[in-house]
């Protein structure tokens, strides 16, 4: 089966490089990717699948009817793009100044609709049923949610992943265990304090001076009062107060993220940095506004389907092409909305250009070798395929 795989995905490969620029050169922002769907649909339904569109606002699913095995797997691929400028002078770069596929989420939906073409052609040989997901409003973070809440997942038994590395040279897999990506959430502070003249701080509530307190106090004790191996990174990135030069501030709002790996810890922050605020201001008089938001939970890759993965991308492509990433990454990724009832895992498709500069994702030069579309068709299309030969 393995070469019968590899065999279509070879012959599918000019026509999935003809679906990814097209997909790259109209590229749509979080919640608006009518088109996107609207084109992917089409594609879907030309090789035979269920279709279902407007699921979770602009997403798409499509149903692959397989044999009788009852569970029930589905991959889940994104189709936003970022509000970047294209800067790639591609003959088929981005038609929409200010917006641009600068994550590869152009590649993630050729690959998922290059997986459906490939698996659609097995016909009898394939064993059960597959849910094909297209995501919008990934870089949002709440795509996932809007599909899970349409009810995307239902009866799903196993979900797959993937997203393409620019460090990662293209033909290469690379396979995560455990922690693949970071929980994040957003933090806004607000310090309360009482304004006086700037010649007489003693008179007055200094709420910038506090504010400056309560930012040193959370770095340093993250170092001191947590355990070094579970990390978290509290980033303040935007801090706004006070009224005039020689007017001490009565009030300053600082907003920011926090994001942590470990379920536990990350449990455990609201409570955490709420300590440390209030300690603050109250030791100078302030008072303050603390308002938490839970963002997306880290993706935790389930051990089974990772070794599934490891086992089908090694057959696929031998072991000198498989990396085994030894460090999670500290961005957020809403795959992990779909794992909070499911098992499942993601993996990174190496689509780094061998001889020349390989610029990161969401950078307005990023771009990829469209030789990886093949490997990453081949190792999802094999690793749902050997999914059923698997004990339950």
């Amino acid at each position: 089966m393995l070469t019968k795989i590899k065999d279509l995905a070879q012959a599918l490969a000019p026509r999935l490089i003809e679906i990814r620029r097209h997909i790259h050169s109209h590229p749509e922002l979080s919640g608006q990717e009518c088109q996107t769907a609207a084109y992917i649909a089409g594609v879907l339904s030309s090789c035979g699948l269920i279709v279902q569109e407007a699921v979770g606002k602009t997403g798409v699913i499509g149903e692959l009817v397989g044999g009788t095995d009852e569970r029930l797997v589905a991959l889940r691929t994104d189709m936003d793009a970022l509000p970047i400028s294209e800067l790639t002078n591609l003959e088929f770069a981005s038609r929409h100044p200010g917006v641009m596929h600068a994550c590869g989420h152009d590649v993630h939906s050729t690959l998922g609709l290059g997986t459906a073409m490939v698996l659609s052609q097995l016909g009898e040989a394939l064993p059960g049923n597959v849910r094909f997901l297209f995501q919008p409003a990934e870089e949002i973070a709440e795509g996932a949610s809007w599909m899970v809440q349409a009810g995307a997942m239902n009866d799903v038994t196993a979900v797959f992943g993937v997203h393409v590395f620019p460090s990662i040279r293209a033909g290469s897999v690379g396979i995560r265990y455990g922690a693949l990506t970071a929980a994040a959430d957003d933090l806004e502070i607000i310090i309360i304090g009482e304004s006086g003249h700037g010649a007489r701080p003693h008179e007055a509530i200094d709420a910038i001076w506090i504010a400056s307190q309560v930012i040193t106090t959370l770095q340093q004790a993250i170092s001191r009062t947590h355990n070094p191996l579970r990390p978290i990174v509290l980033t303040i990135g935007q801090i706004s107060g006070g009224r005039a030069p020689n007017v001490i501030a009565d009030q300053v709002r600082m907003t920011g993220t926090v994001r942590t790996l470990h379920p536990e810890t990350h449990a455990s922050l609201p409570e955490w940095i709420e300590k440390i605020v209030s300690h603050v201001c109250n030791t100078y008089g302030a008072s303050y506004e603390m308002n938490y938001r839970r963002g997306v939970p880290s993706v935790q890759n389930d051990l089974a389907l990772t070794q599934l993965l490891e086992e089908s991308a090694k057959q696929a492509w031998g072991n000198e092409r498989i990396q085994i990433l030894q460090e999670p990454s500290l961005g957020a990724e809403d795959f992990s909305v779909y794992l909070e009832n499911t098992p499942g895992t993601m993996f990174r498709l190496g689509v780094g250009f061998k001889d020349k500069l390989n610029y990161p994702l969401h950078h307005p030069q990023f771009d990829v070798e469209e030789s990886a579309i093949v490997t990453g068709v081949v190792t999802l299309a094999y690793t749902i395929y050997q999914y059923w030969q698997h004990g339950s």
